[in-house]
């Protein structure tokens, strides 16, 4: 648990690779990923109350970056606010080459705790970042629309 009066909000990943193999990045579950092998994807830290500067952040290793097929970026409140309005949430993408992309998650929706921020699609090896800001009420529907096709089952911290 957070400290009281804490905002908990969660960076994490939905990943495909090429051949297939799919995996999710998140703190939820201690599911931090690794650089240097499958799945070449790194999330540094949980902060549960929102008091570290830096926040999250979800690493990637580009030197991978012919193997995956798809990356879709997400966060989720994982506790403290009724919705995204209350967040002051917000992510930067960084990408070689390409202009730094800055997100607000804004939305005042009572049952979408859930935002897909971007998707990061490899085609013909380059590198295609797409904004999306669509909000979901859980990890599940988010899947559904974005055809991942994971089992789910309800997981803490």
């Amino acid at each position: 648990m957070g400290k009281q009066g804490g905002i908990d909000l969660d960076l994490g990943c939905m990943f495909e690779f090429k051949d297939g193999s799919k995996g999710i990045v998140q703190a939820l579950g201690k599911h931090f990923g690794n650089l240097e092998q499958p799945p070449y994807i790194f999330l540094d830290g949980d902060d549960r109350t929102g008091s570290i500067n830096q926040g999250e952040n979800l690493y990637i290793n580009g030197k991978q970056w012919s193997d995956i097929k798809r990356i879709m970026v997400f966060a989720f409140i994982y506790e403290g606010v009724a919705n995204w309005a209350e967040t002051n949430g917000r992510v930067s993408i960084q990408a070689p080459d390409q202009p730094e992309i800055e997100i607000q998650m804004d939305a005042s929706g009572r049952n979408e705790n859930f935002c897909v921020i971007a998707m990061l699609e490899n085609k013909n090896g380059d590198l295609s970042i797409s904004k999306e800001v669509n909000y979901f009420s859980s990890h599940k529907p988010a899947d559904e629309h974005y055809g991942f096709g994971f089992q789910w089952k309800a997981g803490s911290k």
